[in-house]
């Protein structure tokens, strides 16, 4: 903010202390612990919205019982006129009217009324009635001050209108934006309908550690950090992958953990530094079970969260439902027929370069070259693919999975494949891990795992553009003091 507004905004904080000061003199508590409600909003308009005016208020000739009712909730709209005033509370993404008269809330509850400003919190108790617009509203007999805002709501209450200030500033965002505030509720509904899918299939939640010695189960460069009391390096896992086959070792034969990953690479529309994956592990199935499980599972979770398999995402209607499968070489030669003679890595970069933004409609690619996919299993008449596949959804990929390496000796040798990568330059080949040798060389049974990013899946389910929408609260630039002063936006 500029300096004219930084001293306007510091006016206004001192002006709200002083009725905050005046609404303590009328004895209210400042900041009180507890509200005792009758409803939530939610619940009252659930309950009552159905009810038309004669049944709330009756006639004239014989009045409805009033339905007693309290609420607490943040001012949205407040207006007063003489001695009578309507105002707008919102709750759990919900709003609902109030109407406060001085003959029915007393002097000093009119006195605290005009002392409230957009952005307090009050509890309220009242009848209901619907007034001659129709409108739901409590007729206010007490009111109760809960908190003061002691800064301004965003103009007009529609929101942020600076895009990274409302990264920034997300508790202002949710509920100034109750489209945004719905973006994450929708989030929260996906993970259960995840949790669900996996649980009815008799696989186990399980655990594993975001501090690991070796940074493993992926090509990405890893967050470093150091353990003091055993002064040990450690890095914050780039994929929890290695631990839960290591659970699948131990017979834990279905498994699945939802994730925080870090890796220290760029960001994008599409990449947070630190995001959200699921991850599981099926022994005895491969990659064909996982296809079959993957176009149920996302299928499933839009029905039971969207109530349909079609979603709008950037300007294409996709079906969730109507998926294509192709091997990499195949959707490589559509686009590129003159690439007939590409191999390995040379085949996985055209195909990065002109088919992945063109998977829009939900499609599965699959065998992959064994040397960009250094933890699958080759394909038994063809080692120079593997038993990999990646789906692909309004243009980027959404998960990963392959048929689990389980031959000790072909890993060990893999790793060392990697460890030469990385002497020649590539940061992010994989490191040697013997403790994962050792536990494959105790028998890891045939098995399929995937990994699936939860941001980008709620992008899709919600028509979110950037993974920064489905993030709480992302990565950004830090601030310098000029760009704070100025209020925005740096990164």
């Amino acid at each position: 903010m500029s300096e004219f507004e930084s001293e306007f905004e510091r006016g206004l904080f001192a002006l709200r202390q002083e009725k905050l000061d005046a609404i303590a003199a009328l004895g209210q508590q400042r900041y009180p612990n507890q509200y005792r409600a009758t409803h939530t909003i939610p619940q009252l308009r659930q309950a009552f919205d159905p009810l038309t005016a004669e049944q709330l208020n009756g006639t004239p000739e014989q009045p409805a019982p009033r339905i007693e009712v309290s609420i607490a909730g943040r001012i949205m709209a407040i207006r007063a006129q003489g001695k009578a005033g309507f105002a707008t509370l919102q709750q759990n993404g919900q709003r609902l009217q109030i109407y406060v008269r001085q003959d029915a809330v007393g002097e000093d509850g009119y006195a605290l009324y005009k002392l409230l400003d957009m952005g307090d919190h009050i509890g309220v108790s009242g009848y209901l009635f619907r007034t001659r617009t129709g409108e739901l509203t409590i007729h206010v007999e007490k009111l109760t001050f809960l908190s003061k805002a002691m800064l301004a709501m965003p103009e007009k209450y529609h929101g942020l209108a600076d895009v990274e200030l409302r990264y920034r500033q997300r508790y202002v965002d949710l509920f100034a934006n109750l489209d945004s505030r719905e973006v994450f509720v929708k989030r929260a509904r996906i993970l259960r309908a995840i949790r669900s899918f996996f649980d009815a299939r008799d696989y186990l939640e399980v655990e594993t550690p975001m501090m690991q010695p070796i940074a493993g189960g992926a090509a990405a460069r890893p967050f470093a950090t150091h353990h003091n009391a055993l002064d040990m390096d450690l890095y914050l896992r780039i994929a929890p992958e290695l631990y839960l086959k290591r659970l699948v070792v131990g017979g834990l034969d279905r498994v699945y953990e939802i994730n925080r990953n870090f890796r220290n690479e760029g960001i994008s529309t599409q990449h947070n530094p630190e995001f959200t994956m699921l991850e599981f592990y099926q022994a005895y199935a491969n990659y064909h079970d996982l296809m079959d499980l993957t176009e149920q599972l996302i299928a499933q979770v839009a029905k039971e969260v969207n109530g349909t398999t079609v979603v709008e995402f950037n300007g294409h209607t996709i079906d969730l439902a109507n998926w294509q499968r192709l091997t990499m070489r195949e959707a490589v030669l559509r686009a590129c027929p003159q690439a007939q003679q590409a191999t390995g890595r040379q085949l996985y970069e055209l195909f990065e370069q002109h088919v992945e933004h063109t998977l829009i409609q939900p499609t599965i690619i699959y065998d992959y070259p064994t040397e960009v996919s250094p933890l699958s299993k080759a394909k038994p008449d063809d080692p120079e693919h593997v038993e990999r596949f990646e789906f692909f959804i309004g243009g980027f990929e959404v998960g990963n999975a392959f048929s689990e390496l389980n031959d000790p000796v072909e890993q060990r040798r893999r790793f060392q494949d990697q460890l030469a990568a990385r002497e020649a330059g590539d940061d992010e080949a994989h490191q040697m891990d013997e403790d994962y040798v050792r536990a494959l060389s105790y028998g890891l049974p045939p098995t399929g795992g995937e990994g699936i990013g939860i941001d980008r899946l709620t992008m899709l389910l919600t028509g979110s553009r950037s993974i920064r929408d489905v993030i709480l609260f992302p990565l950004l630039r830090r601030q310098d003091k000029s760009a704070q002063d100025e209020g925005g936006a740096t990164a």
